[in-house]
């Protein structure tokens, strides 16, 4: 009786002791000593990652971008690239002003001595005489190759990236709506495209350029933009199309229907920033693409009109006299091919570095 009485016996609630005035609180649990671990073992991963979190010690995430970044800066032919790029770009940009405070030439001066109205070659000057004034040379008028190489420059990068612009508007819609829709919309809209693709692009560029010819050089550039942005968008279109058509069906996608969001909401917010990584890449090598284009109708007179100049009607003005004036076509020739395998050193970086199969690595 004694046994059970003492078994239901209460148990009286202990005051906790009160700590006395100036004593100082309990050090943080990150400064203690030991390998105590101050969490509850269901809910601690491990020992090591207990202590290093009480340290402050956190693991930084990383996200797709920043990965993409850290490969392509593995990839030597890559990062060379990019730098070549750079480097003729802001020499492009920032040289014709820079020959024109310093000597007075631009891409059209004409000298009015007669004596100069001929090709001289690189560092040389009147009576065969070394000279700084033309480091690559003139042209058959007298005017300065380095600054209508620089402006050249200008011309072909504009005529590159407006054109991919354009196809790239022209192309991302296209094949995003066409993979959002499915069933006979899509089935109508690819056959479009590869009807398309059938016609010889080049002679449709040529058919619009000799249609809406324009009487301004400012003008036939334009053109030349529209022209060939307008038939670059059909590889664009059927990459995208791709990428939608394997996220439409993915649960953010299927969240943003039930959450009532319109179509082209869910088109151009959800769908299109997901599949950015190809884009980006095709996009890099549409560049150099467009800008060897432009190079061919210039060699048929359909390039970039005088007084300006692009590396394509430079070279098809210098393969006239490569016989007797080579460096009219060494020097654009070689500055274009720089700039076209840089670029397409870098598309292929970025197509690696983008690839899912290469973040395991």
């Amino acid at each position: 009786m004694d046994e059970r009485e003492d078994r239901f016996k209460t148990i009286e609630p202990v005051e906790p002791a009160l700590t006395p005035l100036g004593t100082p609180p309990d050090a943080p649990l990150r400064s203690r000593a030991g390998d105590i671990i101050h969490t509850a073992p269901e809910l601690a991963v491990g020992e090591a990652d207990v202590r290093s979190a009480e340290a402050g010690e956190f693991v930084r995430g990383s996200s797709l971008w920043r990965d993409a970044w850290r490969r392509l800066l593995k990839n030597k032919l890559a990062v060379i690239g990019l730098v070549v790029v750079a480097l003729l770009t802001f020499a492009s940009l920032l040289g014709p002003p820079i020959i024109k405070a310093t000597t007075g030439f631009t891409y059209d001066y004409i000298p009015r001595e007669v004596e100069l109205l001929k090709s001289f070659p690189p560092f040389t000057g009147v009576n065969g005489t070394f000279s700084w004034a033309h480091p690559m040379g003139t042209d058959n008028s007298g005017r300065d190759l380095l600054a209508r190489v620089l402006l050249g420059g200008r011309i072909s990068l504009m005529v590159g990236i407006i054109a991919t612009l354009v196809s790239l508007v022209i192309g991302v819609s296209y094949g995003a709506v066409s993979g959002y829709l499915g069933g006979r919309a899509d089935t109508l809209m690819m056959r479009v495209v590869d009807v398309l693709y059938s016609l010889p692009y080049i002679i449709l560029v040529i058919v619009l350029l000799a249609m809406f010819r324009s009487s301004t050089a400012v003008g036939q550039m334009v053109l030349l933009f529209l022209a060939l942005g307008s038939v670059s968008w059909l590889t664009m279109a059927r990459i995208v199309r791709g990428q939608v058509l394997s996220l439409k069906n993915q649960e953010f996608v299927l969240a943003a229907r039930a959450t009532g969001v319109s179509g082209p909401r869910i088109v151009f917010r959800h769908l299109v920033p997901n599949a950015l990584g190809p884009v980006i890449v095709y996009a890099t090598l549409t560049i150099p693409a467009v800008m060897l284009q432009e190079a061919f109708l210039s060699f048929l007179g359909f390039g970039v009109q005088p007084p300006y100049a692009s590396w394509g009607s430079l070279a098809a003005d210098g393969i006239q006299n490569l016989g007797i004036f080579p460096w009219q076509l060494i020097f654009p020739g070689v500055t274009m091919a720089l700039m076209l395998f840089s670029l397409n050193f870098v598309g292929d970086g970025l197509r690696d570095a983008l690839d899912p199969q290469m973040r395991k690595q």
